[in-house]
């Protein structure tokens, strides 16, 4: 059985890490440099950087901070924010990523998830969806979870599937920052529907939810931020809780 993955998230604005709940209200979480180094030290799986107002404003992803989180970390690498076209995937693949992931680009024109996947391989490509429940239905949010579409999460997710996506990362931004655990409805139909890796990310605020998350959100990877930028979760103990569950991780 593949081990399960956990995945500390820095998720970047104006060069440091921030935190907010529900996508707003952000704090400063530290210098991402040094988290990224202390999360490679202490047994994360991998790590995801996430530049999330690089949309927003318009701009490329910070290579130059790429570069240097890349220098201190010796685990798989995902980076993402404001990523819309081939060369910008060459330049943060050559600034030390391993993955990137991509989220508004891919809403916005589809044929791009095709045409990273050509060119650098399906396990380099990651979609990221940022979601909530509206009436009932869960929706596909851009830049940020700033901006509401029609998409519906799960088709949506079959058809990045069919693009060439290796992974989906997917929010609850009805759970993000609350840490009243993940969406694991929603993520159990996702891993069902479809054959590729599924991130579980939003909501995570103890162990139980890790287990949760892995046992009945059927997800193959958690992500979190502020548990462990503020240390009320250490890795280590989380992956010697998850060995009580008989859940694989790699210790």
């Amino acid at each position: 059985m593949l081990t399960k993955r956990i995945i500390p998230c820095l998720d970047i604005k104006n060069g440091r890490t921030v935190k907010g709940i529900n996508f707003v209200d952000l704090k400063d979480a530290g210098d991402p440099v040094e988290l990224a180094a202390i999360y490679a030290q202490n047994g994360a799986d991998e790590l995801v950087f996430l530049d999330i107002s690089a949309t927003e404003e318009r701009r490329k992803t910070l290579t130059d901070l790429v570069l240097h989180v890349s220098e201190k970390i010796n685990i798989p690498f995902t980076v993402g924010g404001g990523i819309s076209s081939v060369e910008d995937v060459d330049n943060l693949l050559k600034c030390g990523a391993d993955k990137v992931s991509i989220n508004s680009s891919a809403v916005k024109n589809p044929q791009l998830i095709n045409e990273l996947s050509a060119k650098f391989g399906s396990q380099c490509i990651v979609v990221a969806i940022d979601a909530k429940q509206i009436e009932g239905n869960w929706k596909v949010h851009l830049v940020g979870g700033k901006i509401a579409t029609e998409l519906d999460l799960f088709e949506w997710a079959k058809e990045v599937e069919t693009r060439g996506a290796g992974e989906i990362l997917f929010t609850s931004m009805d759970h993000d920052g609350t840490k009243n655990g993940f969406a694991n409805k929603a993520l159990a139909k996702l891993s069902t529907e479809l054959n590729i890796p599924i991130i579980a990310s939003g909501g995570a605020g103890n162990c139980q939810h890790f287990v949760d998350t892995f046992i009945d959100g059927k997800a193959d990877a958690a992500l979190a931020a502020s548990i462990f930028h503020f240390k009320e979760v250490e890795i280590n103990d989380l992956k010697k809780e998850l060995e009580t569950h008989n859940i694989p991780v790699r210790i």
